[in-house]
């Protein structure tokens, strides 16, 4: 099972930590202002996008399990994953765009909020919150359809969750010193080879469907010489849907969205881009 869910405890720990983060920045702001007043309908914002999260996963599960079989289950998880592919990808380069003046956008905004008292509070901590949450639930349930497995993303996402919670919390006591830069950077580029296998699993359901043709051209068949139940076989299939055998849009899906994705991730910043953030980060200093 641990090598099942270790592309969900991935997901879970960097979506969670992101979402640590957007919280541990609020609550510093309260602690320097002195609005304890505020920490009611912050925490309660958190909790309805936790809670609103979670029942997107219930009505995802329930519609794949109880309401949808054959093509139709097939053309649904296919966008899901879509979806999800989409998401992370945004979620990926904003995180990369806004990390020098995310302290300073949430400060400000959340001065305006407590101008506009506690609903306005929980909203900002809601929409802070959800777009993790939301991305978090598509990514693991589309892993979990790709691994064919419905508990082991679950306690892996979990698992990623309570770890960046603990980790969130210990930044706020000021006892961990993390590099959040290069820490985000190397879990982008694992969710960018996962966020790959979701793709080539959705173009793998729109074949199954008939949305797609080439369901009969392969493109490798390692089947005979790669045993899907190994270790390695399990652990490539888990994390990024490197199955024994794929079609060729199926391949071809997976090296264009990873290599074209982590080209663009690693391309060196236009110089007139690095001077409007030195000069973001020198105004939020």
């Amino acid at each position: 099972m641990s090598t099942v869910f270790f592309a969900s405890y991935l997901i879970g720990l960097r979506d969670g930590l992101e979402a640590a983060l957007v919280v541990t920045i609020l609550l510093t702001v309260l602690a320097r202002s002195q609005r304890r007043d505020g920490l009611a309908p912050l925490w309660s914002g958190v909790a309805a996008a936790i809670a609103t999260a979670a029942a997107l996963g219930a009505l995802l599960t329930y519609v794949a399990t109880s309401l949808l079989d054959g093509v139709r289950l097939e053309l649904f998880e296919a966008v899901t994953s879509l979806v999800a592919v989409a998401m992370v990808t945004w979620m990926i380069f904003w995180m990369r765009r806004s990390a020098r003046t995310i302290k300073a956008e949430l400060t400000g905004k959340l001065t305006e909020a407590l101008g506009m008292g506690p609903a306005a509070i929980a909203a900002l901590a809601f929409v802070a919150v959800i777009r993790e949450g939301v991305e978090m639930v598509l990514l693991v349930f589309s892993a979990a359809q790709a691994a064919a497995q419905s508990v082991a993303p679950l306690l892996g996402m979990l698992g990623g969750v309570l770890s960046a919670v603990l980790l969130g919390f210990l930044m706020y006591k000021a006892v961990a010193r993390v590099n959040l830069g290069r820490l985000f950077t190397w879990t982008a580029v694992l969710l960018i080879l996962v966020a790959a296998g979701i793709a080539k699993y959705a173009v793998h359901g729109f074949q199954t469907a008939g949305a797609l043709p080439g369901a009969g051209a392969v493109a490798y068949d390692l089947s005979g010489t790669v045993e899907p139940t190994s270790w390695y076989g399990t652990l490539l299939a888990a994390t990024v849907n490197l199955t024994p055998s794929a079609t060729v849009l199926e391949a071809a899906a997976w090296l264009l969205y990873a290599a074209g994705v982590l080209l663009i991730f690693f391309r060196p910043a236009p110089l007139a881009a690095k001077r409007q953030a030195a000069a973001e980060q020198k105004a939020a200093a």
